[in-house]
């Protein structure tokens, strides 16, 4: 029995948007590319044994997948850094929401996956993203 990849998942994996678990159900993350691998190889025929080429095109791309996670790791590390240096300088001004309905003077910045959050004086908390306004 062979246990070969879709062409879908070498595309996913050598464009590194499926990290960890957040993929959705057709993604596949490094432990299940791992599992994968193992699979084939221990499943494969030894009368009829995997192409020598194929073999070594599944191992780029599993180096292709290795190198997307550091990158996305490497880029999550950049992002909070560049929240964190925004938000010294927000603390002290006031912003408003799009519609206006959170406005207030900001007290604090949370840094979160997607970004910031403003912690404004008055309790109330704002997602900083497009239509804030800085004050």
């Amino acid at each position: 029995m062979n246990v070969t990849p879709t062409s879908g998942v070498g595309t996913q994996s050598s464009t590194g948007t499926t990290t960890g678990t957040t993929g959705g159900a057709d993604s596949l993350d490094y432990d299940s590319f791992l599992q994968l691998l193992i699979a084939q190889m221990k499943n494969q025929d030894p009368t009829n044994p995997t192409d020598p080429s194929q073999f070594v095109a599944q191992l780029a791309s599993f180096s292709s997948v290795e190198q997307a996670i550091k990158t996305n790791n490497k880029l999550d590390t950049l992002n909070t850094s560049l929240a964190l240096t925004q938000a010294e300088g927000l603390i002290g001004r006031t912003v408003a929401s799009d519609d206006g309905s959170v406005t207030g003077t900001v007290a604090g910045v949370r840094v979160i996956s997607g970004g910031a959050v403003a912690i404004l004086d008055n309790g109330q908390e704002l997602q900083l993203g497009a239509g804030v306004t800085v004050k």
